[in-house]
């Protein structure tokens, strides 16, 4: 159903879902002000929140179709402050009321440094101009010094409450996709990036590869030396294929001993030369108390039309043969044939 997919969309991207219920906000609650300035006679301040209405439900829009979060945040921050400025200046002490909730959403919409800088700039413009037109803003200096005064405290305190959750949701996305030991994506990370990686060839034709690795015979490294030790071959073998990879090359801990590396723009030939540079490398560095540790590789290519699932286990099933055939060893997928090539379809 169309709702339960909206709904999973909302629970996995939490800038959407901001964005969604800010703006919602904005819509229900200054619509009503809209009609009733335009019954008054007050045009002006109408306009600007007939505007800022606007302006958020095609935000919104704009972020539901294109995914993109930061700049419809930027876009509606702008909006929201200028439009605020224009209506406390044009009905006075009554319109500062909205400054306060200005600065929540401005907090919920942007960075907090891009938050914090823009509530400065609107305090500053109504300062400004209440001492170049006094009694346009403020009754009096004092009441302009208690407002700047009160709205810069409940800044400083939002900025601190935003900043800190900030951390907080960036650490725990961290760790929902890091692998603890290695500090390589985990395999809930491997399987959005597959995803992303064959919505993008599908779009843009860009070739993606993948490459399994697993380390030979390591169960006897650890019934030998240790799980200790054991941990360290597997820290020292991630550090050794992001240090020979490209920087665009994505390695991931696929389980246990195997580790997947995902590389964008990259055909067969590429991948066959990858992994005998790769190979090369480990052959020349990667070694546990018992000597030279060995790895065996499975790889293939993205193929026109396929699922990554599909693209994954091919993969798999190259990584096994190349287990099957001796190990430290490297098997690659061959071409897709016409054939093969219409029937995944």
């Amino acid at each position: 159903m169309l709702s339960s997919r909206l709904l999973k969309r909302l629970r996995k991207d939490f800038q959407l879902s901001i964005i969604t219920l800010m703006g919602l906000i904005g819509v229900l609650g200054i619509s009503p002000y809209a009609v009733y300035r335009l019954l008054e006679g007050n045009y002006l301040v109408s306009l600007a929140d007939t505007v800022i209405v606007l302006s958020t439900i095609s935000a919104v829009i704009y972020a539901w179709r294109t995914g993109d979060t930061v700049k419809p945040g930027i876009y509606l921050a702008v909006i929201f402050c200028v439009g605020a400025t224009l209506i406390a200046i044009n009905l006075g002490v009554n319109g500062l009321f909205w400054i306060y909730p200005l600065i929540l959403f401005n907090f919920f919409m942007v960075s907090p440094i891009k938050a914090l800088v823009a509530t400065a700039l609107v305090m500053v413009s109504l300062a400004v101009h209440a001492m170049l037109v006094p009694g346009s803003v403020f009754e009096s200096s004092y009441q302009m010094v208690s407002f700047l005064v009160t709205g810069l405290m409940a800044s400083v305190l939002t900025f601190i409450f935003a900043y800190r959750t900030s951390s907080q949701r960036d650490q725990l996305q961290l760790l929902a996709s890091q692998d603890p030991l290695t500090g390589t994506r985990n395999r809930r990370a491997m399987n959005e990036e597959l995803k992303i990686a064959m919505s993008s060839h599908r779009r843009h034709g860009i070739p993606y590869a993948v490459l399994l690795m697993d380390l030979d015979h390591f169960k006897q490294i650890n019934d030998r030396f240790g799980h200790q030790t054991g941990d360290q071959v597997l820290i020292a073998f991630a550090a050794l294929i992001k240090s020979a990879s490209r920087q665009e090359d994505r390695l991931f801990r696929f389980g246990g001993e195997e580790f997947l590396l995902l590389m964008p723009n990259t055909d067969r030939n590429g991948l066959q030369a990858a992994a005998a540079h790769l190979q090369q490398s480990i052959a020349q560095h990667l070694k546990s108390p018992g000597g030279p540790v060995t790895v065996s590789m499975g790889g293939a290519t993205l193929r026109h039309n396929e699922h990554w699932e599909g693209w994954l286990k091919r993969a798999d099933l190259h990584l096994y043969q190349a287990k099957s055939a001796g190990r430290n060893r490297v098997i690659i997928d061959e071409p897709a044939r016409t054939g093969d090539s219409l029937k995944q379809h």
